[in-house]
């Protein structure tokens, strides 16, 4: 069974129910689908409805995963608008964590920012050869404090994480494998099929006790919840800095930003 959808009203997030999973896609590929508070909203409700799936399948149109939220305008930054995206983006990992089923990051492509951080918050992912991953946060007048300062170190330990999230570096599909930050790479071609090979193996089983196993496995998520909101706190005080103004600024003309020197 094939049912399409999109959620929201600009098209931005479509939906599709294939066989027993939901696949939910991105598509804001003209800004490597990048949210704004109105489409993390639109995803998070569309995860919410597909309880009925088996399995729920998180990707990108277009060649990309997910740049986490929308720069443009954070170099005259609007405080209310700044709020919302900070407060969608945790309804939207909020959401995939609380979600009874399954939720499958088909990574097609780089997941940068908020988009890795959506990784982390994925129970599985499964990444074509071509994707990549990383943060961004120090390098765009930003900090990602809904996952990447947190819950990615109980994943793939405390000292890689803070490379991810300090030193903003970018990795390979492989090097992510590693790390840990994945659970399987596949040539491009075969990302779609894996992808469902892994839907059609969780459907024989029992979806009452995934979702114990899933809600339990929250217990770092949960104890990690408060920094959450307390680092988005920060960030809201930090709105208009010089810091985040230079960084938005560097990342939309694609140079090297300069920050002020410390204390200054």
């Amino acid at each position: 069974m094939t049912d399409r959808a999109t959620a929201g009203c600009d098209g931005a997030v479509l939906v599709e129910r294939r066989g027993d999973a939901t696949w939910i896609t991105l598509n804001r590929p003209e800004r490597r689908n990048a949210y704004d508070p109105g489409m993390a909203e639109a995803v998070a409700e569309a995860i919410d409805a597909a309880n009925r799936s088996r399995a729920v399948v998180l990707t990108g149109a277009g060649g990309a995963f997910c740049a986490g939220g929308a720069l443009a305008g954070l170099s005259e930054p609007d405080v209310t608008q700044m709020r919302g995206l900070y407060r969608a983006s945790l309804r939207l990992f909020d959401a995939v964590r609380s979600c009874p089923r399954p939720v499958i990051a088909a990574v097609n492509g780089p997941a940068a920012g908020g988009g890795n951080e959506l990784v982390v918050a994925c129970d599985l992912a499964i990444a074509s050869e071509s994707a990549t991953f990383g943060q961004t946060g120090p390098r765009v007048g930003s900090s990602p404090v809904t996952g990447a300062t947190n819950v990615m170190g109980v994943q793939i330990g405390e000292k890689r994480a803070k490379e991810l999230a300090m030193l903003c570096r970018r990795y390979t599909a492989s090097q992510a494998l590693e790390l840990g930050l994945i659970n399987a790479v596949v040539p491009d071609d075969d990302l779609i099929p894996t992808v469902d090979a892994w839907v059609a193996e969780l459907a024989v089983l029992s979806p009452r006790y995934l979702e114990i196993t899933k809600i339990s496995s929250n217990v770092w998520w949960n104890a990690a919840r408060d920094s959450f909101s307390t680092g988005l706190g920060m960030l809201v005080q930090s709105i208009g800095s010089p810091d985040m103004a230079e960084g938005a600024r560097a990342f939309l003309e694609k140079r090297r930003p300069r920050f002020p020197d410390p204390d200054s």
